[in-house]
C-alpha cells in the first residue's frame, strides 16, 4: 500500500496545480480542439463532393486527428508534468523522499491519462456535434487503438526525460516538438506507400503507421486488422523496453553527477 500512497501523492500534487489554475486547464483542451477545428473544416469541405470516397477520406482525417492527439497528449502529459517538477525546483525534494523512480513514472503516467482524457473529451464532442463523427463508432477495437497510442506516447516521453537528464534544460523544447516531428512518418492521414521508398522503413518501425493502417481498414472495410494491431503492440513493447533501459541508465548517471538537483539551473 505504501507505494500506492506515494504514487497517489505525486498525482495529487499535479492535480492541485490544475484545480486552481484555469490557464492550465484551458491549455489541456486548446491544441486538440484547434487541430480538430482546422482538419474538421477541411474534412467538411472534402465531403461536399458527397461521393463515398470523399466521405471516407474526410472521416479518416477527423479520426486520424483525434487518435493521433492521444499519442501527442500522452507524451506531453508525462513530459510537461516532469518539467513542472524541474521548473518548481522540486525534483531534488522528490528524490530525497521515499518515492522510487518507477513510482514517479507510474504517477506521471497516471497524470498523463487524466490530462489526455480532459483534453480530448471536448474535441470528441465537437467532432460529434459539428462534423457528425462518432469516435465510438469504431467499436471495441477503439480500445486497442487508444492503448497502443498511449504506449507510444509514453515511450516517447521516457526518451525525452532521458534527454533532460543528459542535457538539462536545453532539451526542454523536445517536450513539445518530438511527437509532432514524427507526424510525417506516422502516416496518420495516408498509407506508408505514399512515402518515398527510403523513408518507408522508418515509418514501418513506428507503431503509429500500423495503428492508423488499422484505423483506415476499420473505416473503409468495417473490419478489424488484428495483424497491424499486433505489429503495433510488438513495436510498442520493443521501444518501451529500449526507452525504459535508457531512462534507467540516464537516471543513474544524473544521480551520481548531482544533476537531479541542478537540472534546469
Amino acid at each position: 500500500m505504501a507505494p500506492l500512497r506515494r504514487i497517489w501523492g505525486l498525482i495529487y500534487r499535479h492535480f492541485c496545480l490544475y484545480r486552481r489554475s484555469w490557464p492550465r486547464v484551458l491549455e489541456l483542451a486548446y491544441w486538440p480542439t484547434l487541430e480538430l477545428l482546422i482538419w474538421g473544416f477541411t474534412a467538411a469541405f472534402v465531403m461536399k463532393g458527397h461521393a463515398d470516397v470523399t466521405i471516407r477520406t474526410a472521416s479518416a482525417l477527423i479520426g486520424g486527428v483525434l487518435l493521433w492527439e492521444v499519442a501527442l497528449r500522452a507524451q506531453m502529459g508525462v513530459t510537461i508534468s516532469f518539467l513542472e517538477e524541474i521548473w518548481s525546483r522540486n525534483l531534488g525534494h522528490v528524490f530525497v523522499s521515499p518515492l522510487r523512480p518507477h513510482e514517479m513514472i507510474m504517477a506521471l503516467l497516471g497524470v498523463s491519462v487524466l490530462r489526455t482524457v480532459a483534453g480530448l473529451t471536448p474535441a470528441a464532442g465537437i467532432a460529434f456535434f459539428l462534423y457528425e463523427f462518432n469516435i465510438f463508432a469504431f467499436g471495441p477495437v477503439l480500445i486497442l487503438f487508444i492503448i497502443n497510442l498511449f504506449l507510444m506516447g509514453w515511450w516517447l516521453a521516457l526518451g525525452v526525460i532521458s534527454l533532460l537528464f543528459r542535457y538539462g534544460a536545453s532539451a526542454e523544447a523536445l517536450a513539445w516538438t518530438l511527437a509532432f516531428g514524427l507526424t510525417p512518418v506516422a502516416c496518420v492521414f495516408y498509407p506508408v506507400s505514399v512515402l518515398p521508398p527510403w523513408l518507408r522503413p522508418v515509418a514501418e518501425a513506428l507503431p503509429a503507421a500500423h495503428i492508423f493502417a488499422g484505423m483506415r481498414t476499420a473505416l473503409y472495410r468495417h473490419e478489424t486488422d488484428i495483424g497491424q494491431l499486433a505489429i503495433a503492440a510488438g513495436l510498442n513493447l520493443f521501444w518501451m523496453c529500449c526507452a525504459g533501459l535508457i531512462f534507467a541508465l540516464q537516471f543513474r548517471a544524473a544521480r551520481r553527477s548531482g544533476a537531479l538537483v541542478t537540472i534546469g539551473e
